[in-house]
């Protein structure tokens, strides 16, 4: 089983419209409305993929009542700590005169002591019953930048191997408590490294530099590009088959549903790099965060071309 842990769970709405243009009345042409939250994409494309997931994370409110039920008919067990509050909405407005996309995104409610202790318990449950610890996304109000840290270490003592998807100063100090995976894209290395662009061989150096403090697995996602990873002391550079996107919301997403998946089955690195690409690519032909169509995947999966460097 998968853990997912999403502090900052949203409803993740997605406006179509027609010339969109700030200041002026909209008409919206499609909405859809999903449950989100970067871990429960990942929960989500798990479950699309095959295996078996549990989200945790802080849930406020009807929105909050939305994702669960949402989560829970797509057959992911829940296990979410509710706090007072509303769980946030994050928009999406796509323009579908030209493809742009606007999102507004919302803080969500506060945590305090409390709520971080049961969250704290929640993962060190969880943990004790998953193969992978899945912690993604940005922290709530309220929670100090280390919690990250301290919630890899209390699923790794619990027996989990932990996959930290974060950035800025939350996946900094993530990193030190040694998690089994990170999944930065190419502006969050560049920030990590202290550099504002990196060319495919300073992402290689920068990837094997952080495997060498102690992380497994380093994947640097770089969108149609593909990745860059270190795992296990080897550089890899991933090669993803071009695809027509649709949308590209919640692909890092699926790259690490897929990594977390193909690591349960206990795939060598190539392979499990095969499948979170194909996941990605996959995931960029559908209109919904945390969504695939798995023949498409499958399609996908023979096309990833995954090198050693």
């Amino acid at each position: 089983m998968i853990a997912t842990v999403t502090l900052n769970a949203a409803v993740d709405k997605t406006y179509y419209v027609s010339g969109f243009a700030a200041g002026a009345v909209q008409r919206v042409r499609r909405q859809i409305a999903e449950p989100g939250g970067k871990g429960n994409n990942v929960a989500k494309v798990v479950r699309l993929l095959g295996g078996d997931a549990t989200a945790t994370g802080f849930l406020a409110g009807s929105a909050g009542a939305f994702i669960e039920e949402r989560l829970a008919a797509k057959g992911i067990r829940t296990s979410f700590v509710h706090i007072s509050g509303e769980s946030r909405t994050c928009l999406n407005i796509v323009d579908e005169a030209n493809g742009a996309s606007t999102e507004l995104l919302e803080e969500g409610p506060a945590v305090g002591e409390a709520e971080l202790a049961e969250i704290k318990d929640a993962v060190g449950r969880l943990g004790a019953q998953a193969s992978v610890v899945v912690l993604s996304g940005s922290l709530p109000a309220g929670a100090p930048a280390d919690l990250y840290a301290e919630l890899v270490g209390i699923a790794r003592s619990a027996g989990a191997r932990v996959y930290l998807d974060a950035s800025g100063e939350a996946l900094a100090l993530g990193i030190g408590a040694g998690p089994d995976l990170i999944k930065p894209n190419e502006e969050e290395l560049g920030r990590l490294a202290g550099l504002r662009r990196l060319d495919a061989s300073q992402l290689a150096r920068t990837a094997a530099k952080l495997h060498s403090q102690g992380v497994r697995q380093v994947c640097a996602t770089r969108g149609r590009q593909g990745a860059v990873a270190c795992m296990d002391g080897q550089l890899y550079r991933v090669i993803a088959p071009s695809v027509s996107a649709v949308n590209a919301v919640g692909c890092g997403d699926a790259f690490v549903a897929g990594m977390a998946y193909a690591d349960e089955m206990g795939l060598p690195p190539a392979d499990r790099l095969r499948m979170a690409a194909a996941a990605a690519g996959a995931a960029a032909m559908t209109d919904r965060a945390g969504e695939l169509d798995p023949e498409v995947y499958e399609r996908l999966l023979g096309r990833v071309a995954v090198l050693t460097l």
